[in-house]
């Protein structure tokens, strides 16, 4: 393959969207658009990526910070054309440039090999596509004998029976850098908009004898952009039909394909099992014969072999070991690790610690700041409390440990291995290994004492 820029226009305003956000940092699948078009482009292996960027661009560059990028600011918005031109002084005079638009996330890296395969003997390049519905879009004019392409019309310009044509424009073209460098600048806004347009190149083309030849992707919706946020939701729903599809295709049984959400990027060993209406946010990683129940949601996490995730569960930046259940309704915070064939409950959070082997919290515990070791059992409604108004301190529970419910370990604090601490116990101190430990009042009972009523108003 010959020497490829690639320069993607990102820097129209976005007024449909009705949003402050710039058109191009709208999420689609977890991600910034502009990122979508950028991991595509950069699959092609490019000498240089150059973004036109304009409207918003300081939070355009805050949010996209790559090294590798060639930024150039189109200050005022005057076309497709206008927009190239900006980029020409950065472009090589050799090679060929392809243009790709910053809100058009769902193009394949298969579809824009097959424009640069398309493109070689010095052609210029057009991806095209069939739309059953092609009103708003340019129209595409071939020869008669339906080979190169000689024309695009504008459906405004179109005449009645132009108008029933269904191959369309999509603006996605491959043009070699000598062609470029030489007919952009003779590009004019001689219309009702005063504005230049990108499509103008191809009269040039047709007048100096290039080649022009069309490339279609295999689904049409690839070329799809977003103007408002019915678009964005439109081309969401495509996303995860297509994530979805592609999970099923590996192996992974999900319950309903419609009702799964990927944000980011999913990774799943052999035989696992995905129940309704669940999100994976970042990087997620499920290993063999892992189950995640209903309405979990995962952010950034690992999940070893053989692991379920109990229904209505949140986990982030987290690491779950081998055969370990979590759940119903357990939140796992950053920082947490938790070994093999661990047991946490419904109502337990779990923040910043690691809880090792076989030991368990069943239910109603909050555990932050904390380090557990193996075949240690958490009561019902055990508090570690690690914060004391100003610093975070660290509890160590240590092996073989027996805590009984309704206790406060006020940290720092060890509680050393074999140790017992009986139910309603407030430690603050280091236990003894082996023994029973407990803090608790002594019970008394009031005479005379009434159990207060509620006034009426």
């Amino acid at each position: 393959m010959t020497k490829l820029n690639i320069v993607i226009l990102a820097a129209g305003m976005g007024k449909r969207m009705q949003s402050a956000l710039p058109k191009v940092l709208h999420p689609l699948g977890g991600k910034p658009l502009l990122a979508s078009v950028l991991e595509t482009a950069r699959t092609l292996s490019p000498e240089k990526i150059c973004v036109i960027y304009g409207h918003g661009g300081e939070r355009v560059l805050k949010a996209i910070p790559d090294s590798d990028l060639v930024w150039v600011e189109q200050a005022e918005q005057l076309g497709t054309g206008h927009a190239l031109m900006q980029a020409l002084p950065t472009l090589d005079k050799d090679g060929s440039t392809l243009v790709l638009f910053g809100d058009v996330p769902l193009l394949r890296t298969e579809t824009l090999c097959k424009l640069v395969d398309a493109a070689k003997d010095n052609a210029f390049a057009l991806l095209t596509a069939e739309l059953e519905k092609p009103f708003g879009y340019g129209r595409i004019i071939r020869a008669s004998d339906a080979g190169n392409v000689i024309a695009i019309v504008e459906e405004k310009d179109a005449s009645a029976e132009q108008k029933l044509i269904r191959e369309i424009n999509t603006g996605v073209m491959l043009i070699p850098n000598a062609f470029l460098h030489d007919w952009l600048p003779k590009i004019e806004n001689a219309n009702q908009q005063k504005e230049y347009y990108l499509t103008d190149i191809i009269a040039l083309a047709v007048s100096n004898g290039v080649d022009i030849v069309a490339v279609q992707p295999e689904d049409a919706w690839e070329i799809l952009g977003v103007n408002n946020k019915a678009h964005l939701a439109e081309l969401e729903r495509i996303f995860q039909s297509e994530y979805a599809r592609n999970l099923l295709a590996q192996g992974v049984t999900l319950a309903d394909p419609a009702r799964i959400d990927i944000r980011g990027q999913l990774t799943c060993g052999r035989d696992v099992e995905i129940d309704v209406n669940c999100i994976f946010e970042g990087r997620v990683v499920l290993g063999d014969h892992v189950k995640i129940k209903a309405n979990s949601i995962l952010k950034d996490v690992s999940v070893s072999a053989g692991a379920v995730i109990a229904p209505f569960s949140l986990i982030e930046n987290a690491e779950i070991g081998i055969n370990t259940q979590v759940g119903p309704y357990a939140r796992i915070r950053p920082g947490t690790r938790l070994g093999s064939n661990v047991r946490v409950g419904n109502f337990v959070e779990i923040k910043n610690s690691t809880i090792a082997n076989a030991s368990k919290a069943n239910h109603l515990s909050y555990i932050g700041d904390t380090e557990i070791g193996e075949n240690v059992n958490i009561g019902a409604g055990t508090i570690t409390c690690n914060y004391d108004g100003a610093n975070k301190h660290r509890t160590i529970i240590e092996d073989n440990v027996f805590i009984g419910s309704d206790t406060q370990l006020v940290a720092p604090v060890k509680v050393t291995e074999g140790t017992t601490i009986g139910a309603g116990s407030t430690i603050t101190r280091d236990t003894p290994p082996e023994k029973l430990t407990l803090s608790r009042a002594k019970q008394v009972s009031i005479d005379g004492w009434v159990r207060p009523v509620k006034h009426k108003k």
